[in-house]
């Protein structure tokens, strides 16, 4: 028995249907090699199945409910139904062979996040970005990719913003540490530009900025930034989301998230507020035109 072949990140249903899956399994006391003896399922199949790699075709999962012993009409219809729901972003897939697949299963969450919490050390969040600073902080950042490349990532840059502006928008706290204003991605045309795009962001109702200045000294966020995202149905859990050179990570142990979203308040409460912070953003695109950075 086999599943489609096509790899695809884990969405947010995917990753609520595998664990659904699981717990069937486990709660049927059978092991996954159990299971491929009795559906003829392969158990590396069954273990992509069960983390969210891949998405059963609907024989498939018809054959696991069935070995589960789930007989309930409901439940199998719920199941089912996640499985169809469970498909990426449409948009998302024409970028498939050129994005990391940790970066489209970051972009395939923040799609279907109710709120996106996100502490910035060193660039503007990426959903706020204007196009230029988008170009210039991807090509800092991969001297070695080639202009197609680029261009690939800063179109799916700008596409993630679309999430801002749907109907049900993303709720969306940015925190900055002033660093990120103060460096000049791209000269000051460009910085300028950029800035003043977070001054026009802000003020939409679902998007609040906090500053913290250097004055604040040392704070909870110098490790480095994060995401932490919640999800509308309080059966998708929340997420924390580390992107580093070391690799991009996803934690959803209860802890770490309850640990991130504890460092995240801490951080609220060092910033200056929305709009004290904002006036600090003001002030930086004013010295940067003072200098004759921008016209």
């Amino acid at each position: 028995m086999e599943l489609s072949a096509r790899r695809q990140p884990p969405t947010v249903r995917l990753r609520r249907l595998a664990a659904e899956l699981r717990g069937l399994r486990t709660g049927a006391g059978l092991t996954r090699e159990e299971v491929s003896e009795q559906t003829g399922i392969n158990p590396a199949t069954l273990y992509r199945i069960e983390t969210a790699k891949v998405r059963p075709q609907r024989r498939t999962l018809m054959a696991m409910l069935d070995t589960y012993g789930v007989t309930d009409e409901d439940k199998r219809s719920e199941l089912i139904a996640l499985s169809r729901q469970a498909a990426q972003l449409g948009w998302l897939q024409a970028y498939e062979s050129e994005l990391p697949e940790l970066y489209t299963t970051y972009i395939s969450f923040e799609a279907e996040a109710r709120s996106v919490r996100n502490y910035e050390s060193l660039f503007i969040p990426g959903l706020l970005q204007t196009e230029g600073y988008a170009r210039e902080v991807i090509k800092a950042g991969l001297p070695l990719a080639t202009e197609d490349d680029i261009r690939a990532r800063v179109e799916a840059r700008l596409q993630r913003q679309e999430s801002l502006r749907k109907k049900d928008p993303i709720r969306l706290w940015a925190i900055l540490d002033e660093a990120v204003l103060l460096r000049q991605v791209g000269g000051g045309e460009i910085m300028a530009e950029q800035l003043q795009a977070l001054v026009v962001s802000a003020a939409q109702p679902h998007i609040t900025l906090q500053v913290i200045p250097f004055t604040s000294g040392a704070h909870a966020g110098m490790p480095g930034s994060f995401v932490v995202m919640d999800f509308p149905d309080p059966a998708d859990p929340a997420l924390v989301y580390i992107d580093s050179m070391a690799g991009d990570l996803f934690l959803e142990r209860e802890a770490d998230v309850r640990r991130f979203a504890m460092t995240f308040e801490h951080l609220q409460a060092t910033a200056l507020d929305p709009s004290s912070s904002i006036k600090a953003i003001e002030a930086q695109i004013h010295k940067i035109k003072e200098k004759g950075g921008a016209g």
